[in-house]
């Protein structure tokens, strides 16, 4: 598959997926749950079919490695999706989570005994100062939206810590798992179609322990107003189709990563991430109208920009910039 193809399926599949997914925490912002267990069990399904051919392949990479990855999996993509209930901001939940460079780094560090170069050292420093003024100002923002009286204020922000919290835990644990995935790459060989069939599958027994919160608001989104398809024609509660929509552009998503990993550098499949993030961030400020001060670009400003310096993109954009210059002029 062309590159551009792959490009365009991440642009439109995770774009896309965090409009539905705001569309969705901003009518019920405890869903996180059954929009979790929504994608974990389409992408299980469809990977049992295709990939685990119906149970009678043999997985590469022995189960019991999987269920250690499965445990770390599972609870980040839990923690992540429940911390939209605990007063985190779509914006600053994009934000954060693009911090993931500065946990693979202290844990590269720490565990795997990594050095890296000034350059890198810089560019997660501008990563921390982006997310710390982020951070710092949503507070600010946190505490006076609630003034109402002191103890709502005082409720509101304790709930916003705890959701900060939640993130942090969540990069943290995002980033050992990538590491553990290193370490296993390196010992069994690549198998990400296989890793994402039993990332997927293996945790679905662990959803019996939410499902009264994926039951109730499986209630509620029945409860909505109905919405007529466009094309199809069929009507169902409009927060079903929203949740169908995320479901589907989230796999979307995924099998664009996936194709870009096998078509391109890594370097070119994080820059187009990055991209992706910070068009999806735009949107989001402009279209749903979030709050997004002066200082939350500047901070936006720091993470991306220190995430491009991390990358090495400008190395990589001299040399070709270089080449188009000199190339001979048309008389």
């Amino acid at each position: 598959m062309h590159p551009a193809v792959a490009v365009g399926l991440v642009f439109g599949g995770c774009c896309s997926n965090v409009v539905f997914l705001e569309l969705l925490a901003r009518q019920f912002p405890g869903c996180g749950n059954i929009v979790t267990f929504s994608q974990f069990l389409f992408i299980a399904v469809e990977g049992f079919i295709f990939e685990a051919n119906f149970g009678r392949k043999r997985p590469a990479i022995p189960i019991r490695y999987y269920l250690i990855m499965v445990a770390m999996f599972f609870t980040v993509s839990v923690v992540n999706n429940y911390a939209l209930n605990l007063n985190i901001a779509m914006p600053l939940h994009m934000i954060f989570r693009s911090g993931s460079l500065i946990a693979s780094m202290a844990l590269g560090v720490i565990i795997l005994k990594k050095r890296y170069s000034i350059s890198k050292y810089t560019s997660i420093a501008l990563v921390s100062v982006g997310i710390f003024t982020c951070t710092f100002m949503s507070a600010k923002q946190v505490a006076s939206d609630s003034s109402l009286n002191e103890e709502d204020g005082l409720r509101a922000f304790m709930w916003w810590m705890l959701g900060i919290g939640a993130l942090t835990f969540a990069l943290l644990m995002s980033a050992r798992m990538g590491i553990f995935q290193e370490t296993l790459y390196k010992q069994f060989g690549k198998h990400s179609k296989e890793a994402l069939f039993y990332n997927h599958a293996l945790p679905l027994p662990g959803f019996l322990l939410l499902a009264p919160n994926i039951y109730h608001h499986a209630v509620l989104f029945s409860q909505s107003e109905p919405f007529q398809v466009p094309v199809i024609g069929l009507t169902l509660p409009i927060m079903w189709f929203y949740l169908l929509m995320n479901v589907i552009t989230q796999y979307v998503c995924i099998r664009g990563v996936f194709i870009l990993t096998t078509e391109c550098t890594s370097l070119t499949v994080t820059l187009v991430v990055t991209l992706r993030k910070f068009v999806s961030l735009i949107f989001s400020i402009l279209y749903f109208r979030n709050p997004f001060t002066a200082w939350h670009w500047l901070g936006t400003f720091f993470v991306f920009v220190g995430t491009l310096m991390y990358t090495e993109v400008w190395n990589s954009l001299g040399p070709l910039l270089a080449r188009w210059r000199k190339r001979p002029k048309q008389e």
